[in-house]
């Protein structure tokens, strides 16, 4: 696959999850919620998560809100990618996840456990999107802490 081969898919990826995201709902009785907004973009939104306790496995995770297409599309590939996730899996992803869009992480040459996140590659050459792509990460991750509001900066 070439370079503007898999940029076009990329592409493709995103738009669809904007246009139709997944887990776009407030789950029932969340254990764990957060809203977060990006004052750059204009982004913002909330995460709702519930888990089980005392394993801490993710068994739901959904979000609301308004964003640009990176975020929303980040927002919806982030919540199929939690579901079933341990809290220490999530943090695994959670940091693979922002070496990738700090240009840090190059999924093609090595191991991780992104999946279908490494769309999100390239992110780093756009760095205002960087904050797009990450706030629904913080977001969740501030749920996850019990804050309540998180705010990229």
């Amino acid at each position: 696959m070439t370079r503007d081969s898999r940029s076009e898919l990329y592409q493709q990826v995103i738009i669809e999850h904007n246009k139709s995201p997944r887990n776009f709902r407030k789950i029932p009785n969340p254990s764990h919620e957060a809203e977060g907004y990006n004052p750059l973009c204009g982004d913002h939104l909330h995460i709702y998560l519930h888990v089980q306790e005392p394993c801490g496995v993710i068994d739901d995770v959904s979000f609301e809100g308004d964003g640009c297409a990176i975020s929303k599309a980040s927002a919806s590939l982030m919540t199929t990618s939690l579901k079933g996730k341990t809290r220490q899996e999530v943090e695994v992803l959670f940091d693979q996840f922002h070496r990738l869009i700090k240009g840090e992480l190059h999924p093609d040459k090595g191991p991780n456990v992104l999946g279908k996140l490494f769309v999100f590659s390239g992110i780093w050459h756009f760095p205002a999107r960087v904050k797009c792509a990450s706030l629904c990460w913080h977001t969740m991750k501030g749920a996850l802490e019990k804050v309540k509001t998180v705010t990229t900066e």
